[in-house]
């Protein structure tokens, strides 16, 4: 509080990613939404990562972990779509995952699952990374 009333502030939470494998997420506060807009935009183009996608789903089963959430996502057949929450579709679709099955277990703050979507698709290994990773032929 302060003399005039409530002091507002203002928190945006964005995903940006180009559809082809590489997704950033970003979080700002300012004073109001356009600047807090524009800093959680800039934070996201830093913070891009590569994902591991084979076709139009992830290559395996895993669980992604921050703070109390965990999201289970688990890869799909061709046209079952994304079936997901808002905040883990909002990552998925911009990582360009076309098919993906989830859950979400704990928290279901915002905040707390985009980091955990995103914690979970920085694990994900392709076949052939893990070869290359352990040196040896990975049988089919």
């Amino acid at each position: 509080m302060i003399k005039g009333g409530r002091r507002f502030s203002f928190s945006a939470l964005v995903v940006l990613g180009d559809r082809e494998g590489s997704v950033g997420i970003g979080f700002g506060k300012a004073n109001e939404v356009p600047p807090s807009v524009e800093k959680a935009m800039k934070i996201a183009r830093k913070a891009f990562t590569k994902v591991s996608i084979h076709g139009n789903t992830i290559p395996h089963k895993i669980v992604g972990s921050y703070r109390s959430s965990r999201v289970v996502m688990l890869p799909a057949t061709e046209g079952t779509g994304i079936i997901a929450g808002a905040p883990v579709r909002a990552v998925v679709e911009c990582a360009g995952v076309k098919d993906l099955l989830t859950k979400v277990h704990g928290s279901t703050n915002p905040l707390n699952v985009v980091k955990a979507t995103m914690n979970g698709l920085k694990q994900l290994r392709t076949r052939e990374e893990v070869s290359m990773l352990r040196g040896v032929e990975i049988p089919e």
